[in-house]
């Protein structure tokens, strides 16, 4: 789709109807005075994530008891 420019004042009031553009593949290019100040592009989709990638370990520490002061501390 071509690069079109729409002046801000525009844009607000068209901003839903601009959006949809994008989401079909255009590109607004916003104008302040016939200035071109920003550019509505489409974004990449994103990858899925995927739970874990990370390796690590609990000491047996953490499943000790807090100390009185932390547990005072939470409870502030």
């Amino acid at each position: 789709m071509t690069d079109d420019f729409v002046n801000i004042h525009d844009a607000k009031t068209h901003l839903s109807r601009l959006i949809e553009r994008v989401r079909q593949g255009a590109t607004i290019t916003l104008a302040k005075a016939g200035t071109p100040v920003a550019r509505i592009v489409p974004l990449e989709p994103a990858s899925p994530r995927t739970p874990g990638g990370h390796e690590f370990t609990l000491g047996e520490e953490f499943f000790e008891p807090l100390p009185e002061s932390e547990l005072e501390a939470w409870s502030q």
